[in-house]
């Protein structure tokens, strides 16, 4: 049972490390790593004491420890997953508005006449 608590608490440790280098080298997002150091934290936690989970499961009401954590980790990857739809809609909606912008920035160009003396003129009405 040692070499499981161990183990448990080694691979939390090296997630967490793994998380704060790929934040460090800009590879993932610092909100996003602070999730998943809280994951391998509490990974680490479990390993270093497993009577914990026994004790939260019993105080709950539940017979089976381990059926608190696939509960949890069940309802955290939920989580999880929900916020990041939420954070991929809103990124789609922002691109879609910048293609929309763009759009008519190159429309307006084009309609730009080409002589220089009346295009500074349309481009200090735009900035008034």
């Amino acid at each position: 049972m040692a070499s499981l608590q161990t183990t448990t608490m080694l691979l939390g440790v090296g997630l967490a490390i793994l998380i704060l280098y790929l934040i460090r080298r800009d590879h993932l997002y610092l909100m996003h790593g602070l999730f998943w150091v809280a994951v391998a934290a509490a990974a680490a936690l479990l390993g270093a004491w497993p009577g914990l989970v026994d004790r939260i499961a019993y105080s709950v009401g539940i017979s089976y420890p381990p059926a608190l954590l696939l509960l949890f980790a069940c309802i955290v990857l939920f989580v999880k997953a929900l916020h990041a739809d939420m954070v991929n809609t809103r990124i789609e909606r922002d691109v879609r508005r910048l293609n929309q912008r763009l759009a008519m920035l190159e429309a307006d160009m084009e309609s730009l006449p080409r002589n220089t003396a009346s295009a500074s003129s349309v481009i200090s009405s735009y900035h008034d």
